[in-house]
C-alpha cells in the first residue's frame, strides 16, 4: 500500500511531528523517536547488525522539515544530523509500530547501560 501525507505538522513547543495520513491515520512523532529511528547508515548501517544505539538524544530538537519530492521528508535535527530520508511507508511503520519500537529502544538503552540524557 502507498501512504500518501494529508497534513503535517511541527509542534516546537511539545516537541512532536504530527503526520496524517490518506488511511486516516494519524501520528505524533516524539522528536527523539525519529532521531533514535533514523534511516540513514549512520544509524541503521549498511547491513543488518550493523545498527548504532543512539544516546544522548533526549532532548534533539528539529530544525528544520522539508520534503524529498513527492514520497519522502528530509529532516534535520538540532544535533546536526540530517541525512535519511524518511519515506512516507516507512514514517507510516514508525507510527503503526511506535509503542513496540519504542519499547525495543529503552530495552537496548538499559542493556547497554546507556542514557537518553544529553551530556553538557
Amino acid at each position: 500500500m502507498s501512504y500518501q501525507p494529508t497534513g503535517i505538522t511541527l509542534h516546537q513547543e511539545s516537541h512532536l511531528l504530527e503526520i496524517g495520513f490518506t488511511d486516516g491515520q494519524t501520528f505524533n512523532f516524539p522528536y527523539e523517536y525519529l532521531r533514535v529511528y533514523s534511516p540513514s547508515a549512520e544509524v541503521k548501517g549498511h547491513f543488518p547488525g550493523e545498527e548504532v544505539l543512539q544516546v544522548g538524544k533526549k532532548d534533539v530538537r528539529i530544525k528544520d522539515v522539508a520534503p524529498s519530492g513527492s514520497y519522502a521528508l528530509q529532516i534535520t535535527f538540532d544535533d546536526g544530523h540530517d541525512s535519511g530520508i524518511y519515506t512516507w511507508e516507512y514514517l507510516h511503520e514508525l507510527g503503526s509500530r511506535q509503542s513496540e519500537l519504542w519499547q525495543d529502544y529503552l530495552e537496548r538503552m538499559v542493556a547497554a547501560s546507556a542514557s537518553r540524557e544529553t551530556k553538557r
